[in-house]
């Protein structure tokens, strides 16, 4: 299967968030590929659209069973009856930051990151806990160019009123994928902090 990495798209005028929102920016704010879907994703969408009718469908097997077999490939072993479905990312933070803490409460959050964690932390009237990513200016690699402030992370969990951290992984924006060491070390700390 080909894909298709090497025509321009222009996406001006087309209520497009990235290109239409603002007329005196760089739109590198937003995660939004300007490429074309990959062709099986194409073909899928097309042929329920062919189809006509678009009424409510349920999640088959399938869904989950690729899913499952995803993580199989990193020594992860599920079973169905462990998954929930979701409509979206933000939906599903609302529900846990919901469900793992009260209102009044603390959600840490590893800065700079996606804008929308403020808002689905503040619109849940819980307070945003900022754990500054440490940052070196003349580092050349993603991986090497911001890290994380375990001493302040630290602090922060050590805060009875800190319940929940969303952890950002691969980081947006910065890009880095967190090792295993440094996910176990948060790991570590939360554990240690847990109130």
């Amino acid at each position: 299967m080909k894909y298709n990495f090497e025509s321009i798209i222009d996406r001006k005028n087309t209520n497009s968030l990235k290109w239409d929102l603002f007329d005196d920016e760089y739109p590198m704010w937003v995660a939004d590929m300007d490429f074309y879907a990959s062709p099986l994703i194409y073909e899928s969408v097309s042929r329920k659209a062919k189809h006509g009718v678009y009424a409510y469908s349920f999640v088959n097997e399938e869904v989950f069973d690729s899913y499952i077999n995803w993580w199989k490939r990193y020594g992860l072993s599920m079973k169905k009856e462990e998954l929930l479905f979701a409509t979206g990312v933000m939906p599903l933070i609302t529900s846990i930051i919901r469900a793992f803490s009260d209102e009044g409460d603390n959600v840490l959050i590893q800065t700079p990151v996606y804008h929308d964690f403020f808002y689905v932390i503040e619109n849940n009237n819980r307070n945003v806990v900022e754990n500054q990513l440490i940052y070196n200016p003349d580092s050349e690699d993603v991986e090497t160019a911001y890290a994380i402030d375990f001493d302040d992370l630290e602090e922060k969990f050590k805060n009875p009123k800190t319940k929940l951290m969303l952890l950002c992984n691969p980081h947006n924006p910065i890009g880095r994928i967190w090792d295993k060491e440094t996910l176990e070390k948060i790991a570590i700390l939360a554990k240690e902090n847990e109130s």
